[in-house]
């Protein structure tokens, strides 16, 4: 374990327990206890999220909703409402800004906090991470699983090793063994890709992964062999950053029937266009790099670019660019799925002035994660 300042630290990470479908079966009592799926349909679409009861027959998110409802044939499919996961979202921010104003968030159902120094003066992370979770239950109904440990990595695997409803705290003498016995799979940051080539190498654990050497892991890994190489000893020397920049923005439609002709395509690319002009309205973000995806009736995702020398936001420009993008090639395939999104955004170079500043920690003090 490094000896650096966030290896003195006391980070952790929350995690809601199946959130789109809890609030779902939450709000509908009728769902509770059953294998539901929030996103798709029956026929089409991609599974957003998950029950519990859904997930014993391996339904997970991102899975194809085919796919979804072979494997378990009583799936219940909801629609997604946004607005209440947003709504619900907010209510447990709240409660994350009455401990420390350093909060993280990764998406509407996870964040991480840092409580070295935290508003209300308690000594150890975990009965800090226990508060939490309990007040987010009494106030929203629902359920949060936490990591706590000395950095993001290491919180970010401890938060699901007891979900759901449940949460492990890793302390600073305990990392290097507590990621020796992980499956690879467990690691955050490889998937399942990277998992079986890793595999196929003989590292099945976090001890294999430790015995191999920076050379190998760059050979066979490229530019990510450093990460897996110091993630392997629990070195991870990103702080928490309260104001995380948007790198993008888009919008994506899944058809119910494949479509196969670039014509009908376009009456799709205004529809998404004007839902992504909406969305770059309400960050008042504009972009100079365009994007369109294509995702084929194969499952296989191909992205065609386009660079300006000058931001764009307005749909009617974003149509243009899209139209030329999809007429740059023939389509391989029947189109089920078609996004746009815009990069090299304009806030790219910003830097907010009234952001948080992380205080300094003495390297003597003794942290109580207990």
């Amino acid at each position: 374990m490094d000896s650096n300042l966030s290896a003195y630290r006391k980070i952790i990470h929350i995690d809601m327990d199946a959130f789109y479908a809890s609030v779902e079966q939450m709000d509908n009592p009728e769902l509770k206890g059953l294998p539901i799926a929030v996103g798709g349909s029956e026929a089409r679409g991609v599974v957003s999220a998950a029950s519990y009861e859904a997930r014993k027959f391996g339904v997970r998110s991102a899975m194809s909703s085919i796919h979804a409802k072979k494997l378990c044939p009583e799936l219940i499919f909801v629609r997604p409402r946004f607005d209440r996961y947003k709504e619900i979202s907010r209510k447990i921010r709240k409660i994350f800004l009455e401990y420390t104003d350093l909060v993280e968030p990764l998406s509407l159902d996870e964040a991480y906090l840092d409580v070295t120094v935290n508003k209300k003066e308690m000594p150890s992370a975990t009965l800090i991470a226990q508060e939490i979770r309990k007040r987010i239950f009494i106030e929203t109904g629902l359920t949060a699983s936490a990591g706590i440990s000395v950095n993001k990595f290491v919180a970010k695997v401890a938060s699901d090793y007891n979900k759901p409803n449940g949460q492990k705290t890793v302390n600073p003498d305990e990392v290097e063994v507590f990621l020796e016995q992980l499956d690879i799979k467990k690691f955050y940051g490889i998937g399942k890709v990277t998992a079986e080539k890793m595999y196929q190498l003989g590292i099945f654990t976090g001890f294999d992964l430790k015995q191999k050497s920076l050379e190998f892991l760059e050979k066979h890994f490229s530019n990510s062999g450093t990460y897996y190489y110091q993630i392997s000893r629990g070195i991870h020397h990103s702080v928490v950053k309260p104001n995380r920049t948007i790198k993008s923005v888009g919008a994506e439609r899944t058809f119910f029937e494949n479509l196969s002709s670039e014509i009908f395509l376009e009456d799709k690319i205004m529809s998404i266009a004007n839902e992504l002009e909406k969305r770059l309205q309400r960050s008042k973000i504009a972009g100079k790099t365009i994007t369109l995806k294509l995702k084929y009736s194969d499952f296989s995702v191909q992205t065609r670019s386009k660079t300006l020398p000058y931001f764009i936001s307005d749909k009617n420009l974003i149509i243009d660019m899209a139209k030329e993008l999809l007429y740059q090639e023939r389509l391989k395939n029947s189109v089920r799925l078609l996004g746009i999104s815009l990069h090299n955004l304009n806030n790219q170079s910003s830097k907010k002035t009234d952001e948080p500043k992380q205080k300094s920690i003495s390297i003597q003090l003794q942290f109580d994660f207990k």
